[in-house]
């Protein structure tokens, strides 16, 4: 370690994306010139982390990933302004089928804005399937079908096949789907269709419709997001779909044309009255998200969720997203059973990181209490959110049930008709073998970081060392007696392999004495 030492330096004013993202916080400071930079180029360095964690807590994080929504902004803009410019010269206008020409311009757009904010695979996708319309468009064919969404999938796959496993993916496509999906349904086609409107009251039932037609939007669009979030981030918001009904359309009629035309007159030296017009927009939508974050019960949490529920759960959309007929309910069969199952699912009482160091116990009031009274927040944020809390953890020094030295915690915890206890080590310094071996004896469970002597025997469970060195993290439930670990016990794939340490028959007995419904599962916690 020592201090930062440059050893080239960078090329002066960075790459285009870099210069586009600083010359915009320069022009709107704090985290609303941080959203407009992520709106043109994806850089979300520039929001603050408390407005970028209530963004994600109202529902309103997609529109920080350049995604559908901005490549559906920037190619309608591109072929309006074409097609209004190429109008104005008549000759051209006979000659040419100036949609067409509309459409090439802007397919080049959409590449171009693909690029400069960085090609990740939603605006890869979203791109794909821009590209895909304006090619139906062209040729008159029909532009938005589930045979585009699946077009722009197995695209994405070719390019990127280990995409399929990450929420990016499964977020992107299944927001895309459900829209589609549910617009292909004649029964929503019949409701929201175009008709006319006479009399004094017809422009509001028009505007009162394509509002209803949002918000039902929304609502779908959460609920196929929420499992899918609840499977990778253990939270979801609850509100998006009211928050959206407001920041979707500001974001694309108000927020992205202000700070288009910003950038343009800044050419000029015009640009000021649009980045403020644009500032005030943009601390508007920031505001939208602060207030729906801080709302009662914004967030749902859990923690892992079981694979098997989120499978049929998933199974459950793709059944009723792909059928049209009545054949579709069936799908709410397997949705609920996998919601059932979730909820049921145990909450973890003891969470132990891979390497021993930090663990993490249930407070009766159903927080979590870490064993370290330093650890960073990433950590801390991790096992919060395996414990099925929305908050930081507290310290378990502070908690009556626990007593703690600096070197050692013994916590009892009661749960059902049991009292357990826990010892876990918390320091790197040398403990009295005689001292630790005793306590070991009337401890249910031991944790620790260090490699424990052979004499140190629980009643139940030891986690030293060497055994998390094998089963990585762990997560117990003290009520069902299940220990789920992150390492499977024929886990031996390249990329999950962990550094082994020497079997021995005790490591093996230690887990078998645990009750049957002891089960490895899928990783309790992602450090």
């Amino acid at each position: 370690d020592g201090p930062v030492r440059v050893v080239r330096p960078g090329v002066p004013g960075g790459a285009l994306r870099t210069r586009l993202s600083g010359h915009i916080q320069a022009r709107l400071p704090g985290s609303a010139g941080g959203v407009a930079a992520a709106l043109a180029t994806g850089d979300q360095g520039g929001i603050g982390l408390a407005d970028a964690e209530a963004m994600r807590r109202a529902g309103l994080a997609h529109l920080l990933s350049v995604s559908g929504l901005h490549i559906t902004a920037v190619v309608g803009a591109t072929m309006v302004i074409v097609l209004r410019l190429l109008a104005l010269i008549p000759w051209l206008a006979r000659a040419v089928r100036l949609p067409l020409v509309a459409a090439a311009a802007a397919a080049a757009a959409a590449i171009g804005y693909t690029a400069l904010t960085g090609a990740e695979v939603p605006t890869v996708r979203s791109c794909i399937a821009a590209l895909l319309v304006l090619m139906a468009l062209a040729i008159g064919r029909e532009a938005v079908t589930l045979r585009l969404v699946a077009a722009g999938a197995v695209s994405v796959l070719i390019l990127w096949p280990e995409a399929l496993a990450g929420p990016s993916f499964q977020l992107s496509f299944a927001a895309v789907g459900a829209i589609v999906a549910l617009h292909e349904s004649p029964q929503v086609r019949r409701w929201f269709a175009r008709r006319d409107e006479a009399g004094a009251w017809g422009g509001g039932r028009h505007l009162a419709r394509q509002l209803a037609a949002l918000l039902l939007t929304g609502i779908v669009v959460e609920a196929v997001l929420a499992p899918i979030a609840l499977f990778h981030f253990h939270k979801a918001g609850l509100y998006g779909a009211l928050a959206n009904i407001i920041a979707i359309p500001m974001t694309t009629f108000v927020i992205m044309p202000l700070e288009a035309l910003a950038l343009v007159g800044d050419v000029v030296g015009a640009g000021v009255p649009f980045w403020w017009l644009a500032g005030v927009a943009l601390e508007g939508l920031l505001t939208l998200a602060r207030v729906t974050a801080a709302a009662p019960g914004a967030v749902a949490v859990i923690p892992a969720m079981p694979g098997g529920a989120f499978a049929l759960i998933v199974g459950g959309m793709l059944w009723a997203g792909l059928w049209r007929t009545r054949q579709r309910w069936l799908g709410l069969a397997p949705i609920a059973a996998g919601a059932l199952w979730t909820v049921a699912a145990p909450f973890p009482d003891l969470l132990v990181t891979g390497d021993g160091r930090h663990v993490a116990i249930r407070t009766p009031d159903g927080a979590v209490a870490m064993l370290r009274d330093r650890s960073g927040d990433y950590t801390q944020a991790m096992l919060a959110e395996n414990g099925g809390v929305d908050g930081l953890p507290v310290l378990l020094a502070e908690q009556d049930f626990a007593r703690c030295s600096a070197d050692l915690c013994v916590a009892e915890r009661v749960s059902g008709a049991r009292r357990w206890r826990i010892l876990a080590t918390r320091s790197a310094y040398r403990l009295d073998a005689a001292a630790l071996i005793a306590a070991c004896a009337t401890a249910d469970i031991v944790v620790s970081d260090r490699r424990l002597p052979r004499r140190c025997r629980p009643r139940w469970l030891k986690f030293d060392a060497a055994l998390l060195a094998k089963t990585g993290g762990v997560a117990i439930s003290l009520r069902t007696g299940a220990v789920t670990t992150v390492q499977r016990a024929h886990d031996d794939h390249p990329w999950r392999r962990l550094p082994m340490v020497a079997s021995t028959v005790a490591d093996e007995r230690r887990l078998r004495r645990a009750p049957d419904r002891t089960q490895s599962a899928r990783r309790a916690d992602q450090s």
